[in-house]
Parts: C-alpha cells; structure tokens; sequence
C-alpha cells in the first residue's frame, strides 16, 4: 500500500479516489468483506494475516471429530453456494478446502500476505489514514482498518498447579499434534463444550481409555447427519438453483432455535422436550443419565448438536468425572476426592478467550484513545461494526454479533455489505466516518437492556465477561440484523476531517 490513494472523475463529475483497505485475518469474515470490496471498485485490499495459510478457526482447529455443526447449505456463502458437500456436516478438511476455492476463485489469494501479523494500528489525523505496524517492524498505511479477526482464534488454558510436572502430552483442541499417537493411549479431555463433544467420540474409538473432567453438562440435540449420494450433487452441479432449497428449508429451521433463545416459551419446550429424548433414549443408565443432565437454562450456553457424545460416554471404556480438579501430577489428573486419574496424552477443550476482542493488537484511535481502554468494561460497537474515535476502523464479527442459532456466514455477509457501503462513500470523495457518539451509546444500551432479561445472564459462559456483561450475542433474530445492517445512514456518523 502506498501513502497516497489515486483520484479520479464519477460520472456525476464528483471526484471519485480509490481507498486503501487493510483487513486483518483471512478466515470467513475476512473473505468475506474482501468479496464485497473487490466488487465495489474503487478499492485496494490487502489481506493480512498471520498464520502461513488463509482459513481462521478451519486452519487451526484440526483435531480429530472436527466438523461444522451447522449444516453446510447454510455454512456457506451465499454468492458461492458448494454443489460437492460430501455430507450434510462436512468435517474441517473440506470446509477449509471451500474457503481457499472461495478465495481463489474470487482472485483473493493474491491480496492476502501471509506470516504478516499486526502488532499496532494508529490513526494519523493529520493524513487521515491508518498506520499499520507488524511483527517483523514494516509499516503500512490504509485509509479503512477492517480486523477480522474472529471471536474465536486465542485458546485458553487453565493454569492448573503442577502442570509443569506433567510427564505426558498436554495440547488444547486448537493446538492439535497430529503426530501424537492416540492409539492404545490413555487420554484425558477437560471440557464439555463444542470441540469436546466431537473430539471424545473420535478418540474412543482409538484410544485405550478416555477420560472426561467435566465442569457443567451440555444441552445437546440430535445432529442429523447425512451423506450426500453422487446423484444429488451431479444434480446441483447441473442445476445450481437447486440449492438454495435446503438451505431455505436448514434456515426454517434455526427459525425455531433462534425463537427458543430469544424467548419463545413454545419453541424453548419444544427443544427441551427433544433434548431430554436424546438423553432418555442414548442414556440407559439412570445415574449417568443424571450426570449428564443440564442443570442450567437452556441456551445460556451454547447448545450442541451431536448423536455420538452421549453413547460415547455410555462406553465401558470411558470414564465421566465430575469432581474438581485440584492438580497435575506426573502421570494424571488428581480431583477434589483425592483420586488420581492417570492419563498419557492431556487434551484441553477448554474454548477461547473470546471477549478479549482483537487482543493482542494495540489499536490507538483519535487523540490518543486506545481501544483496550475503551473496552475495559466489555467490548461494544455500533451493529458490532464502529466504536466513536475510531474513524474508517469497521469490525467483522465484533461485539454483540454472534448468534447462538444459526449460522454466523449470514451475519458476516451482513456485516461485508454494510462496510462495503462505508467504503463506497470515502470513495465519494466523503471524509472520514466515525460513528456519533450517541449513537453507539444509544445502541449499546438497546442490547445490555434486552440482553439482560434473556437466557445468556442465566449462567457463566464464554458470552460474557468476568463482571457479567453479555458481549458476544445478538439479542434478536438474524433477519432484524440484517435488516438493521441493510442500509448505512450516513446520519449516524460525525464528521472527523
């Protein structure tokens, strides 16, 4: 990127320029505001991203059982709908494989500059632009700093006493060894969460023993997987058309999750009812049963869609433990009863620090303001997208955007359209948008006033932070979000040049 962006004439005789765009990360959000930029004109876009490869939380997260959990008609693209899913709940090699096509066939492999990570981003008032700093000392200016980075990419590990004494293998799911050898192995997972439900069925099927340390149970429902026959895909390579039909008929259907989330007593019954089926009918033992009954709201937490997890559990060769954990020792894990469960390979599902949004970056916006101290007391942002003093900086995946039903592609490419409109303006010869002040904080009080009567208050979950405020969700439905997102008013943001 150079310091000085090209003019040029629109048609209506304004002056037109192109606008430098810096977009950091290049998993689905990144792509997927690449996507949308590129077909505005007018822009430059470059792609920096810090691993050796594009692909987020599909690059990183390989471990074995890892696969979408949401079906794959609707985690997809809209604009770049895939006739060759192998099944309904395609495994992480072929959503990964989805995402380097997408960006190859988009001609966005070529913007992306891998082992680039971005240590500081600062706005220069005077030059109106952002200055970019990565880890090996270059600098770089853009005019729109877009992080998309995810919610999902720094994994957290408990810091458990005697972990250093620990003799065997210890690795968290994102952090996978591939040449661990799991086979005749004594493996131990802490965690219930998403990872965990497709990790431990994996491994019991190789290792000697598994055990689980369990903190709280998951609310599951059935996942009804399926393959897809070389008829049906012959037949939407044929007729594309064809396969917007599922996905219409997948997005019905987490029509009736989102309404059990967002407060709809008959739709939350109706799940329930399902969910305690699932565990009536996988779950034969009635004192298990009890232990793998949910005890909190569901919803508060993320609810799983598995058929495995719990006749894995059922094994003869798996062992669910629900004490605490008071240490490490050489060969196991010693629990609050005082009994060593001994283990050779230490697995952690224990998710992502995913409140602490764009940690590390050090983002410095207008006057000095950082980022980090503007969220001190949980992160925010205007549709999740703009933070006031920070001009041209529109986030992917940020604050109060995630959704807890369907899939979040639909609320990325949301998210790409409205930037893309931002862009279009700077292009315009428009100065810099910074979104008013009383904006946001008109809108950041809308979603801590419906948050706080929904189910995510209900429990202590990776939607919120330590004080309790709800960051992660959307308190509505997707449709309101997209409808929210649909059109910028350029109303909404001050002049800052």
């Amino acid at each position: 990127m150079t310091d000085t962006a090209p003019t040029g004439t629109a048609r209506d005789g304004g002056t037109r320029r192109r606008v430098r765009v810096a977009i950091i990360g290049s998993g689905f959000g990144g792509v997927a505001v690449a996507a949308a930029l590129t077909r505005t004109g007018d822009v430059d876009v470059v792609l920096l991203e810090r691993a050796d490869r594009i692909g987020g939380v599909w690059r990183d997260n390989t471990y074995p059982g890892c696969a979408c959990d949401i079906p794959a008609p609707l985690y997809s693209y809209s604009f770049a709908l895939n006739p060759d899913w192998s099944r309904r709940f395609p495994p992480h090699s072929e959503i990964l494989d989805y995402l380097h096509r997408c960006a190859a066939e988009l001609g966005l492999t070529d913007r992306v500059r891998l082992r680039t990570e971005v240590t500081d981003a600062s706005w220069d008032e005077a030059a109106a632009c952002w200055r970019l700093r990565t880890a090996d000392g270059a600098e770089q200016t853009a005019d729109v700093l877009v992080p998309a980075v995810g919610q999902l990419s720094r994994p957290v590990v408990p810091v458990l006493p005697g972990a250093e004494r620990f003799a065997g293998t210890a690795m968290h799911t994102a952090r996978w060894n591939p040449t661990v050898r799991l086979e005749g192995a004594r493996v131990a997972v802490i965690g219930t969460g998403a990872s965990a439900v497709q990790l431990v069925p994996a491994v019991a099927e190789r290792a000697a023993r598994v055990t689980v340390f369990q903190r709280t149970p998951p609310w599951t429902l059935p996942k009804p997987d399926r393959r897809h026959g070389r008829l049906g895909r012959a037949l939407y390579r044929r007729v594309p058309a064809l396969m917007r039909l599922p996905r219409a008929a997948f997005w019905s259907a987490t029509v009736i999750t989102g309404l059990a989330v967002t407060g709809n007593r008959t739709a939350a019954a109706l799940l329930r009812g399902l969910s305690r089926a699932q565990r009536w009918w996988q779950v034969r033992d009635p004192e298990l049963r009890a232990r793998v009954t949910p005890v909190e709201p569901m919803g508060c937490k993320r609810v799983l869609f598995t058929s495995d997890w719990l006749p894995t559990l059922a094994r003869p060769d798996v062992d669910l433990v629900t004490e605490k954990i008071v240490e490490l020792t050489e060969d196991g894990v010693r629990t609050a009863d005082g009994q060593v469960h001994p283990c050779d390979v230490l697995v952690y599902g224990t998710g992502f620090a995913a409140t602490d949004f764009l940690v590390p970056v050090r983002v410095t916006g207008r006057a000095g303001r950082r980022l980090d101290e503007e969220w001190r007391d949980g992160a925010y942002a205007y549709l999740g997208m703009a933070v006031p003093g920070f001009p041209n900086l529109f986030l992917m995946y940020g604050p109060n955007t995630n959704t807890g039903n369907t899939s979040v592609i639909y609320f990325l490419e949301a998210q790409a359209r409205h930037i893309a409109q931002a862009v279009r303006l700077l292009a315009a010869g428009g100065p810099p948008l910074e979104v008013r002040p009383e904006v946001a904080a008109a809108h950041d009080a809308e979603m801590q006033r419906r948050l706080a009567d929904s189910v995510w208050t209900a429990c202590r979950s990776w939607y919120r932070t330590a004080s309790g405020r709800v960051v992660m969700n959307w308190p509505g439905m997707a449709a309101e979000y997209r409808r929210r997102t649909a059109r910028l008013d350029p109303a909404d943001y001050g002049r800052t040049g």
